[in-house]
């Protein structure tokens, strides 16, 4: 067995290995408090052979026992992965995915398990540490160790892995991936916070990951496995000589042309006439694909370096035409289509009731949730055919990476007590349709008439590295990720910074390139937001007529038994009269809510006669419920009757109360006293009278 033990501020973390799951090529248990996760990483030992890519797989999955739980459904099991366990997966799978060398094309997977959870320390980053020490104790050739890290910010001062509880007063939930060297990994959420607090929180948490590193290198060292050797695949020197010599020139023409499919066409024919041309010389063409593809990615990037210019000539800090526009879907509460060059994002809002909030039921406790963005990647977007399935990894990944963008800028519930849902149907992609989303979700949300803070917009950054040089790419297309070194997402309003993402695929990311990407972004998102504004700088005075209004009341704890009345027969009452939603909570306040303003007024009204009380002095229009020989129950309003004594019936002496009143007859009674207990006395005599005065 190997233990080590990293001393931090906010609880210790502890690395293991040797006493569970030694079947695998790497585990590794990490704790923190009593959250305890174990990882494990296995590779198959032969590797596939004509694929393209690394069969990795990462799955994070938590086990409703951690928390002294039983899991609810029919089959009282673990199923399909949650959103979070989802995120989390990506998480891991996101830095540890370019550190594994080329040439390894061995099944390799990484699971990590929550076995134990005390609701104080998030298990997402001690997966991800955890994954990071499974794979460097294998035989699995791995380019680590990496560490994650969290930081937030409470009272204005940084943390690096503050508990739960500390982290609702956080206005900053930054994720990081470190190596020796530098951030390989950035994922997060903040309110609107500035570049400079960024940079800040990323120099902390690069240097809180530093033990981490150590305690790793440290446990390889006792009890690592020596690690399988790779041999770098190499082209036929034949074919490379061929690809570069006779059609080299042809790559960066092809650069020239800015339309995306005619642009692919073009580099189809190309590699089409280099086989026709390999055949002719009987030169085996496996490596082609390999082989253009770097010879494509090569005149991309000396393009780039050597003349700062991009495909179809754009500057590298250029951004791409964009249009805007709202309200085009009649019946939506609120729509937007969001269009930067070959990026559509066309997005919808709707507005709901407390009914269509989301339970999430999590290791963490139960919660509600009242704000959902939802993203779709449909295949035509790109120009391709194939099935339509559920949401993937990606599109959930997407999805949560906007509605963390949007969330800071909502309003309260007390504000605004409506369940929001944003749906964003990506119509064309060439380049980060996530940010698409973030544009259009804000100007849908404004459509809709949702007082958010203030719009919201986001942009992709590129990088193109070669030793210390390197040049910083605004609104990047599809091509310039696939060859570039970063994939950098920042999203915020004009007041700062709301949403982060960075993936990369080189060793790490100096603090003097996450800053001048920064400052480049920050530059780009202004410029989107001076458009955006073009077309819409302020939500809408008034919802949508056909989104539901919500009108709030307030009555008093003891009379919301009188508004739902035996069994709900009241409420279901109001419901099915008015077609209106009605929710009550323990604290007396009543939400109606319906498109149909007489409808809602109607349900005000029904519930004031459910909820009213008796005033002294004033005159009701009572039924006769009960007839006694001393008098008789009057109901003045539903669920509050009063006694009419029979002295009180005529001015006369009256011998038998029939004479004067019959059961289920209406009378005019006046309400003359409540006593201390609530009973009412009645007078018929005296409503008669003040009658008669008034006429």
């Amino acid at each position: 067995m190997s233990f080590c033990k990293i001393e931090v501020a906010q609880s210790d973390v502890v690395l293991e290995t040797g006493k569970l799951a030694k079947q695998a090529s790497g585990a590794v248990v990490v704790r923190a408090g009593d959250t305890v996760v174990l990882v494990t990483a296995v590779a198959e030992r032969k590797g596939r052979e004509g694929i393209d890519f690394f069969p990795l797989t990462v799955d994070y999955q938590e086990k409703a026992y951690a928390a002294g739980k039983i899991p609810g459904g029919f089959f009282k099991r673990e199923g399909r992965p949650s959103s979070f366990e989802t995120l989390t997966s990506r998480l891991i799978d996101r830095p540890i995915r370019p550190l594994f060398p080329k040439g390894f094309s061995c099944e390799t997977q990484v699971i990590a398990t929550v076995l134990s959870v005390d609701q104080q320390h998030n298990p997402d980053v001690l997966a991800l540490t955890g994954a990071s020490a499974a794979l460097m104790i294998s035989d699995i050739p791995f380019n680590g160790p990496i560490a994650g890290i969290r930081v937030g910010r409470i009272d204005g001062q940084l943390v690096c892995n503050p508990g739960v509880d500390q982290m609702e007063d956080s206005d900053l939930d930054l994720i990081m991936a470190c190596s020796r060297e530098a951030v390989v990994m950035v994922e997060g959420g903040a309110r609107e916070l500035p570049e400079e607090v960024l940079l800040e929180a990323l120099d902390l948490g690069f240097r809180s990951a530093q033990p981490f590193l150590e305690a790793q290198l440290e446990m390889q060292r006792q009890v690592g496995k020596a690690k399988r050797e790779v041999t770098p695949p190499q082209p036929n020197e034949e074919l490379v000589a061929v690809v570069v010599e006779k059609f080299g020139t042809r790559f960066p023409q092809g650069l020239e042309i800015s339309d995306k499919l005619e642009r692919r066409d073009y580099f189809s024919e190309l590699k089409a006439e280099i086989a026709a041309a390999l055949e002719e010389r009987e030169i085996p063409a496996d490596d082609l694909g390999a082989v253009f593809e770097e010879q494509l990615s090569r005149a991309i990037r000396n393009q780039i370096r050597e003349q700062k210019i991009r495909i179809g000539g754009r500057k590298v800090d250029e951004i791409r035409p964009i249009e805007c526009e709202v309200g085009l879907l009649p019946r939506v509460h609120g729509s937007a289509l969001f269009t930067r060059g070959e990026t559509q994002a066309l997005v919808a809002s709707t507005l709901g009731t407390s009914s269509d909030e989301q339970k999430i039921d999590s290791l963490m406790g139960e919660s509600w949730k009242t704000f959902m963005l939802h993203y779709n990647f449909p295949p035509f977007s790109v120009g391709e055919a194939r099935f339509l399935r559920g949401p993937g990894r990606r599109e959930i990944g997407h999805g949560a990476l906007a509605e963390r963008a949007i969330s800071p800028v909502l309003p309260a519930a007390e504000q605004f007590p409506y369940t929001i849902r944003v749906v964003s149907d990506v119509l064309e992609s060439n380049g980060s349709s996530s940010m698409a989303t973030v544009c259009g979700s804000s100007l849908a949300l404004m459509d809709a008439g949702v007082p958010i803070k203030a719009p919201v917009a986001g942009i992709a950054m590129g990088l193109v590295k070669e030793g210390d040089e390197f040049i910083v790419l605004s609104d990047i297309l599809g091509d310039e990720d696939h060859v570039g070194d970063m994939d950098f997402k920042v999203a915020g309003t004009r007041d700062g910074i709301t949403a982060i993402q960075m993936d990369i695929k080189i060793t790490g990311i100096s603090q003097e390139i996450m800053g001048q990407a920064l400052r480049q972004a920050k530059a780009g998102r202004l410029h989107i937001l001076d458009i955006m504004e073009k077309t819409m700088a302020q939500p809408r005075e008034d919802i949508s007529s056909y989104a539901p209004r919500i009108l709030t009341i307030t009555i008093k704890q003891d009379k919301i038994r009188d508004v739902i009345g035996p069994g709900g027969k009241n409420i279901r009452a109001i419901v099915e009269k008015t077609g209106a939603k009605i929710d009550i909570e323990d604290s007396g306040e009543i939400r109606i809510a319906s498109s149909d303003e007489k409808a809602s007024a109607m349900a005000i009204a029904m519930i004031r006669d459910l909820t009213q009380e008796a005033e002294v002095g004033k005159v009701y229009l009572g039924k006769v419920q009960k007839i006694m020989d001393f008098g008789a129950f009057v109901e003045i309003f539903p669920g509050t009757d009063g006694l009419l004594h029979i002295s009180q019936l005529a001015n006369e002496r009256v011998r038998n109360v029939r004479d004067i009143v019959k059961e289920g007859e209406e009378v005019l009674v006046k309400v003359i006293d409540i006593d201390r207990t609530g009973k009412i006395k009645l007078s018929r005599k005296e409503a008669l009278a003040e009658q008669r005065q008034s006429r």
